[in-house]
């Protein structure tokens, strides 16, 4: 066995954090330089603006169709395999996606995208490796911390393009392929620091470590017996929550320029956004380890309901959007930070990656759902009523929770046992 006390696990543990951090920020800035050219790019292509929305979502398709395969791998030889064979098919998008610009061929770029999008899988399933071997004092900081990188990403990425474009000009690659040379790169980058950095693998260690629950440092990894009830209540809270932010993020720049604001205020606000999701995620880490999961889920339910109602009831004043976007991404980490860390915990190591992988694809797929939905709502019933029908979705949540806490009162037999989630 590679470690055998609760220091060594703690010393690997933080081994683990860093690498999957290495990787994040490196698959972030890969993702971040090319994922705002595919929109271009699709539509230059296919010759019709009409395609233009084909990047984002066969990018989303991508993640949601790999979630459940890299989770099985996972299952079956660890995070390590895992999260390189991802980072490799993502890299491989990269190249299918040049290619298809030096043949103009539409079908290709989509193929391309929907590789690239695999990269968004595998950010997913790292925040979970990120809890594997993790003690339950810091579990969910730790979880929180690799969602973080990915501000790095966000931030850094989109500033990369140009300097894409330079190097694609050098290469002598097609006008706009440039900035998936980084893609190419970071993907390539990221699957080596996978495949080299996560020895021992925390997934398969943390099961060695299961099969002697009298060893030190195994107690704390997570639960002796599978809890269903709990389990599900955190994928719908995580599900529920990402449907909540996209369709009220989607629709928001249509909104404001509709309403006359610049395309500076557009980007400001989205960039304020995407800031409030993943900057702030350590504080929302820390904080689910000192109060509990649940009452962290709960917090950012709060955030979002004021969230909806600054974008419900302001709909008209762009600062009160731009408030309700940045409370709309601090109400999504805490879920979705909380949330996680109560999946991993109330699930059995035999199980956990599977029904990791479930929850990213319902992750997506609410995403994606509440996304298309949106446009329908917003068109009937405007921005503000998509705000107050989101509500529907803050409150499923809210409902379900109270629900858990009656099942945990009364454990049904088989199904839940007793724990400690502050529910």
């Amino acid at each position: 066995m590679t470690a055998t006390t609760e220091r060594d696990l703690e010393v690997l543990q933080q081994r683990v954090r860093r690498i999957l951090i290495t990787g994040q920020v490196m698959a972030g800035l890969g993702m971040g330089a090319t994922l705002s050219m595919g929109a271009i790019l699709a539509s230059r292509l296919s010759g019709s603006e009409a395609w233009s929305g084909m990047a984002a979502t066969m990018s989303t398709l991508g993640a949601a169709l790999a979630a459940v395969p890299l989770a099985r791998l996972a299952g079956r030889s660890g995070r390590r395999i895992s999260l390189f064979t991802g980072a490799l098919l993502a890299a491989s998008g990269a190249i299918v996606t040049i290619v298809s610009t030096m043949v103009a061929f539409f079908p290709l770029l989509l193929v391309g995208l929907a590789l690239i999008g695999v990269g968004t899988a595998v950010n997913l399933q790292s925040r979970f490796a990120a809890t594997d071997i993790a003690n339950d004092r810091t579990r969910s900081r730790d979880l929180s911390l690799v969602v973080w990188a990915t501000t790095v990403g966000a931030v850094s990425g989109p500033n990369l393009i140009t300097p894409g474009e330079a190097l694609g000009s050098f290469l002598g690659l097609p006008e706009l392929a440039g900035p998936f040379v980084f893609t190419l790169a970071a993907q390539t980058l990221a699957a080596v620091v996978y495949f080299v950095g996560l020895r021992p693998d925390p997934l398969l260690l943390a099961r060695e470590l299961a099969r002697d629950p009298n060893g030190a440092g195994a107690k704390s990894l997570g639960p002796s017996v599978d809890n269903v009830v709990v389990a599900r209540t955190a994928i719908i809270s995580i599900a529920l929550s990402h449907a909540t932010m996209v369709a009220v993020m989607a629709m928001t720049p249509v909104h404001l320029v509709h309403h006359g604001a610049s395309l500076a205020i557009v980007g400001f606000t989205i960039s304020l956004h995407i800031a409030g999701m993943y900057a702030l995620a350590p504080v929302f880490g820390i904080l689910s380890d000192r109060i509990g999961r649940i009452p962290t889920i709960l917090v950012g339910q709060v955030i979002l309901l004021a969230s909806l109602l600054f974008t419900g009831f302001g709909s008209e004043n762009e600062l009160a959007v731009v408030i309700g976007l940045v409370l709309l991404g601090l109400g999504w980490s805490a879920a979705t930070v909380a949330g996680s860390t109560l999946l991993s915990e109330s699930t059995i190591i035999e199980k956990r990656a599977a029904r990791q992988g479930v929850s990213d694809l319902v992750m997506s797929g609410s995403g994606a759902a509440g996304g298309a939905l949106a446009g329908v709502v917003l068109a009937f019933l405007g921005y503000s009523g998509l705000s107050f029908v989101a509500l529907a979705l803050v409150a499923s949540v809210v409902a379900r929770i109270t629900l858990t806490r009656a099942k945990a009162s009364t454990p049904a037999s088989g199904d839940v046992e007793p724990i400690a989630y502050d529910i």
